[in-house]
């Protein structure tokens, strides 16, 4: 006889419940109260040697330049390339410009294993140096690898805990989403992110912790200590509850979004590095004459606990330091956040929804007043009785060096920004972008980090009279 077909539940509704009992333990998690972790981060670092040493373009080792093309290459042809492309934008302030991207197609894992552990969810995160870190070590993912690195290409040591997140028998996925990273400087890039719960006894390395989801966010109160890949992940975790209501419904603001993509027009051309306008390459750097954006530099790599201990390689270094802030509101009592729709030359589909603010500010200077970004102003000038949140993080700090960002979240008010935004922009809940961010490819890596750190806590949204209608 043929075995009777069991059907089983479409979705785990006890998530959402265990993830804000986790996000509610604040104080101390399995080992590690929340104090102890800087200390233990600073022991960490003390156990392994680190130096990271700018170097010259041409000192690359394993690197080269094409001489066809002016293209940076890895020898193997694995990793990554640092390439040019040409961008034409219809509804633009600046409508076309020539820049150097990373392209890297393969998918890389950012996996944070989770447990249950004396009745609390758990996750694993790990002391891990990244050489583009102001400060080197911060707690990354459990697992935080391109698919060159998991597969070997480095000939290092093989990535701890990998087998987690390729061999579905370890455990149970309780998310995993494709999501972009940085559309000004990736083209067209993807990483798997997901938290997958340990089945059985996990033995814990000396460069890993257990951390409760509210033990992280008490620690994204603090610049640079959760890095860009653990905040990614954990923004795609199903805590937001579903509010009551919303200025929009869930349909019409993925209708609105759709609308968004359609209405761009975005044409991106890959063209050889050695020709993109504007930038030149010297002996240390490949750069603007004006200095503004960002510029290529090689770093020379020592780290006792990575796969591979030396090595050099290219990095981003962006030069001024970025803003990404959302302001909210609240309407009939319920928190909504400003999203945008921006549009960035290395996205897989053009647009995707971002904070209110997101930009370097010294960039922009020197445009006149109508043509810098929107409610930049009203950022930069909020007092602290309406800043809500305010950190700097890095982010990728194995592509880009000393990239960092202002995060806030700024209340607002009507004569602030208006119930009827500018095109471009759009009310939604955090609800609303939670449920999104498990979707790939809806929310950028900055509303992600945002979205992170309301996920674990590290703010809370509630009414004051100057933002409630």
């Amino acid at each position: 006889m043929t075995a009777p077909t069991v059907l089983r539940r479409r979705a785990d509704d006890t998530l959402a419940q265990r993830l804000a009992r986790s996000a509610a333990w604040r104080a101390e998690g399995f080992g590690l109260r929340t104090a102890e972790v800087a200390g233990w981060l600073a022991e960490r670092a003390r156990a392994h040697h680190f130096q990271v040493e700018r170097i010259a373009l041409s000192d690359l080792d394993g690197w080269f330049f094409a001489t066809d093309t002016g293209n940076l290459h890895h020898h193997t042809g694995r990793f990554f390339s640092v390439e040019g492309i040409d961008v034409s934008h219809s509804n633009g302030v600046i409508g076309r410009w020539q820049q150097p991207i990373i392209r890297q197609p393969e998918v890389g894992i950012l996996g944070i294993l989770a447990k249950e552990i004396d009745g609390v969810l758990h996750f694993l995160l790990q002391a891990k140096m990244e050489p583009g870190n102001r400060n080197l070590l911060q707690l990354s993912p459990t697992v935080q690898a391109t698919h060159s690195n998991y597969t070997g290409a480095h000939r290092g040591a093989p990535v701890k805990y990998l087998e987690y997140f390729t061999d579905p028998s370890r455990g149970t996925v309780l998310t995993d989403v494709l999501q972009s990273e940085h559309g000004s400087w990736f083209f067209r890039k993807s990483n798997r992110n997901i938290v997958m719960e340990a089945v059985g006894e996990v033995l814990v390395d000396d460069d890993f912790c257990w951390l409760t989801l509210g033990q992280i966010g008490e620690l994204l109160r603090h610049n640079n200590v959760i890095n860009m890949d653990a905040r990614t992940v954990l923004a795609t975790c199903p805590v937001m509850p579903t509010e009551p209501a919303a200025l929009c419904t869930d349909t019409e603001l993925r209708s609105w979004f759709t609308v968004e993509r359609s209405r761009h027009t975005l044409t991106v051309e890959r063209v050889p590095l050695a020709g993109i306008k504007e930038w030149k390459r010297g002996d240390h750097t490949l750069g603007r004459d004006d200095g503004r954006y960002f510029r290529l530099v090689a770093v020379a790599v020592e780290a006792g606990n990575r796969e591979v201990a030396r090595w050099s390689q290219p990095l981003f270094e962006p030069t001024g330091i970025g803003v990404s802030a959302f302001l909210f509101r609240h309407f009939a009592g319920v928190p909504h956040l400003l999203v945008q729709a921006k549009v960035e030359a290395g996205f897989l589909d053009t647009v995707e929804l971002a904070p209110t603010v997101q930009c370097t500010p010294d960039n922009w200077s020197h445009l006149p007043q109508p043509m810098r970004p929107y409610f930049l102003d009203v950022v930069r000038a909020a007092g602290p009785d309406r800043v809500r949140y305010a950190a700097l993080h890095s982010e990728e700090g194995g592509r880009f060096l000393n990239a960092e960002n202002s995060y806030l979240f700024v209340e607002a008010d009507e004569t602030q920004a208006p119930l009827d935004p500018p095109a471009g922009f759009r009310w939604a809940t955090p609800g609303q972008l939670n449920n999104l961010a498990q979707h790939g490819h809806y929310l950028n890596v900055q509303a992600r980090t945002l979205l992170a750190c309301l996920n674990a806590g590290a703010v809370r949204l509630d009414p004051s009279r100057c933002g409630a209608t």
